[in-house]
């Protein structure tokens, strides 16, 4: 019965026991508490200190990289505009040696009586200019004999098929189509029979 009554303890007790906690001892426990405080503040502090850190790294960071993205932009941008402008030039260049030819044949026809020699002559510039073509990646499109496709012909017209087979078929060209690249920079325009 004795450990019954010692496990419950009234109000009174409650009280006593409360009461017999020495001086010391609060002020003990009052300074543990401001230590912990104090500890729970600095903590907090140092936890800010810490964030603020790593919060302007990150920053700069962000501002370093927008900034080396701003300059990559602003060159390449610069060099599209370099390329533009003379990108041509390659290819005007490659071309002068071409009218010097046609000068050449002009003052070669003024001046001789001889058909066949000026034929010729033209002839050799003609396939020259047409290699000069293909060296810069353009080609001619093939388009007599195949099926007429919209995507890749212009029809300018019809005609009535001669025979059967060549119905929806290219039977004419009226102007030459190019590729550059194998990207159509002009269509051919063709006759189709019908």
């Amino acid at each position: 019965m004795e450990q019954e009554n010692k496990k419950y303890s009234g109000p009174q007790e409650r009280a006593e026991s409360k009461k017999s906690t020495s001086p010391a001892e609060e002020g003990n426990a009052s300074i543990a508490n401001d230590n912990l405080s104090e500890n729970k503040g600095t903590s907090e502090v140092g936890e800010q200190q810490e964030l603020q850190q790593k919060y302007d790294e990150l920053n700069e960071n962000y501002l370093r990289l927008f900034a080396d993205f701003d300059n990559y932009r602003k060159r390449t941008l610069k060099e599209k505009a370099d390329i533009i402008k003379s990108g041509g030039e390659k290819v005007l260049k490659d071309i002068i040696p071409l009218i010097d030819d046609f000068e050449r044949a002009i003052a070669a026809l003024h001046k001789s009586d001889n058909r066949e020699a000026i034929l010729e002559g033209i002839d050799l510039i003609y396939n020259k200019f047409v290699n000069f073509l293909q060296q810069h990646g353009i080609k001619e499109i093939e388009a007599i004999g195949l099926p007429f496709d919209p995507e890749k012909f212009e029809a300018v017209g019809t005609i009535p098929a001669p025979e059967e087979s060549q119905e929806g078929v290219v039977i004419d060209l009226v102007q030459k189509g190019y590729t550059l690249n194998d990207k159509v920079i002009r269509f051919p325009k063709v006759i189709v029979g019908e």
